[in-house]
């Protein structure tokens, strides 16, 4: 981690005024596997129109959290509130069909359809069309307008024909967010959007990103601190499992309990 800056931002972002409702909520989550206390006492708020990080070294628990949050996992203890109901016990599709939808670290695409195949299929569930198997494929067609919009929202009108293989890494990544927009979430949960990523499209995604927050809440797990200075809001730092601290950007680098988290202690 030692070549991951956290310096101070030179224009920190606002948060989210404290006082508003939070979208998606967590109080005291925890998750035991056996013996292992993977997750304890989590407590995460996260608002409307903001980029909420949760960052912290490997193992700290990021993708476990994610997971529980999206039921993937079933928590061992604490609730989970979308939009001020609880979800604790809901199954992860139903999840989705409240407006709770994630992205992957492995791109979840399917690769020999084009990019407009690809977000025409991710249609089909909020367009009531999923199971319809006896329809025509002419039937579809009521979905290319909508399709093409998030497919001209995240930059990829030229390769609306090519088949999602031909694409580069960081153009499937995108088209990925498209696919995930279809669902039209309320919050939308980003793990690792942008490793592996080369500087020029980790600049287009960000912006991709922070138009998204205008419309919905965005959690996302990112290893970029740089990114994260840029991007977010607020940040949440996870540390073996557990809150070290949530706050600005700002405030969470000056915290010795982070750097110290992140690079060790000076005096070892």
């Amino acid at each position: 981690m030692s070549n991951i800056s956290l310096a101070r931002m030179e224009r920190p972002l606002q948060a989210h005024p404290a006082a508003a409702r939070p979208v998606l909520s967590a109080t005291r989550l925890g998750k035991r596997f056996g013996g292992f206390q993977a997750v304890k006492d989590v407590d995460i708020d996260i608002h409307h129109g903001e980029i909420h990080a949760l960052i912290g070294p490997n193992g700290a628990g990021k993708t476990t959290v994610f997971n529980l949050l999206t039921k993937f996992h079933e928590p061992t203890s604490g609730t989970i509130t979308l939009m001020g109901d609880d979800v604790t016990h809901l199954r992860p599709a139903r999840l989705a069909q409240l407006g709770l939808v994630r992205s992957f670290q492995i791109s979840a695409i399917f690769s020999h359809l084009t990019v407009l195949e690809n977000v025409k299929v991710a249609l089909q569930r909020p367009a009531g069309l999923s199971y319809q198997f006896w329809r025509p494929l002419s039937a579809l067609r009521q979905l290319d307008a909508r399709a093409m919009e998030l497919i001209d929202r995240v930059g990829l009108s030229d390769a609306v024909h090519f088949e999602a293989a031909s694409l580069s890494y960081g153009r499937k990544r995108v088209l990925e967010i498209a696919t995930t927009l279809a669902l039209d979430p309320k919050v939308l949960l980003l793990d690792e959007p942008l490793a592996g990523m080369g500087h020029e499209d980790v600049h287009r995604v960000a912006g991709i990103i922070r138009d998204i927050s205008r419309e919905c809440a965005v959690l996302m797990v990112e290893h970029n601190l740089n990114v994260v200075a840029d991007l977010c809001h607020r940040v949440t730092v996870l540390q073996r499992g557990e809150v070290l601290t949530t706050g600005t950007y700002t405030a969470v680098a000056a915290d010795p309990r982070v750097r110290e988290a992140y690079m060790g202690n000076e005096d070892d």
